[in-house]
């Protein structure tokens, strides 16, 4: 299936943008994901295609109306309902066993499962923050719709009467929600089978494991008198290892505290002896 991202913004031009270069644009070219656009112009409903209105109790820019937004984002819903519904219809049948109802059972259920769900999503900054495991999901996914926000924001409204996510991807001001659609989808494209080449590509990039990336070096060996470390040069894998690790979780601890924190709290940390280490320090 091919991962299908829907954007909803007044600047279709927009895109691809930077995402038809590179990894992303070779992906686009091969059809491993594709791009589409939706003017919510297109929706509106008076001769001058407006959008927005005045914000109720006054104060300055303008609001994305309710009515109009809605009206698309049904489009969108309604034209990916479709996409994904003709995806799965052109996938083969489960093979039927030889005699037996537990066969014909579940062929029965896979011919039932509900397809799967493309999220619709917001670029706002009351959203909640983007994470990379939230971008994994919808990379495994068929596909998103992203709404763009512009001026002083969405009707609330929207959101109550619609099922949309609302994502940030950080705490500053842009003029509108495309640098953040590009930003997220991005983030979901090189996750996408073939994009990167080997499967374990970027497993050990920052955040993919709630800490910062170790840092890297490459030749010359030595540059304006500095060296690379020697553990890099020694050819043992295993103090590599250990030594990257080490460096990580420095560089996540006084760098990031914030997800320094997340990483001790994790069920799943390795009993490496690390929370103990830096109680001590404290």
């Amino acid at each position: 299936m091919t991962f299908t991202a829907q954007i909803l913004t007044l600047y279709p031009e927009m895109f691809p943008g930077p995402l038809g270069t590179s990894l992303a644009g070779r992906a686009l070219s091969e059809g491993k994901w594709a791009c589409d656009t939706i003017n919510p112009r297109n929706f509106a409903t008076d001769k001058h295609r407006s959008v927005d209105d005045t914000p109720a109790g006054g104060g300055a820019g303008m609001v994305l109306r309710a009515d109009i937004m809605a009206a698309a984002v049904d489009h969108a819903v309604e034209r990916m309902e479709k996409y994904v519904a003709a995806q799965n219809s052109v996938r083969p049948e489960p093979v039927e066993g030889q005699g037996g109802e537990a066969s014909g059972a579940s062929t029965s259920s896979a011919r039932t499962a509900p397809p799967p769900h493309a999220p619709v999503l917001a670029m706002t900054p009351r959203g909640k923050p983007l994470t990379q495991a939230r971008v994994r999901e919808i990379a495994t996914g068929p596909g998103v719709t992203i709404i763009c926000g512009r001026f002083e924001g969405f009707d609330e409204r929207l959101f109550d009467a619609r099922e949309i996510e609302e994502v940030s991807i950080g705490d500053y001001v842009l003029s509108g929600g495309e640098m953040g659609a590009l930003v997220l989808l991005d983030a979901c494209i090189r996750l996408l089978p073939g994009v990167m080449g080997a499967s374990s590509s970027g497993d050990d990039e920052s955040f993919e494991n709630v800490i910062l990336e170790y840092p890297q070096y490459t030749r010359p060996q030595i540059w304006e008198g500095r060296i690379i470390p020697e553990v890099l040069r020694s050819g043992d894998h295993a103090k590599i290892a250990a030594w990257r690790k080490q460096r990580a979780e420095e560089d996540t601890r006084l760098r990031r505290p914030d997800l320094w924190e997340r990483h001790r709290d994790a069920p799943d940390q390795s009993p490496s002896g690390a929370q103990e280490k830096d109680k001590d320090k404290e």
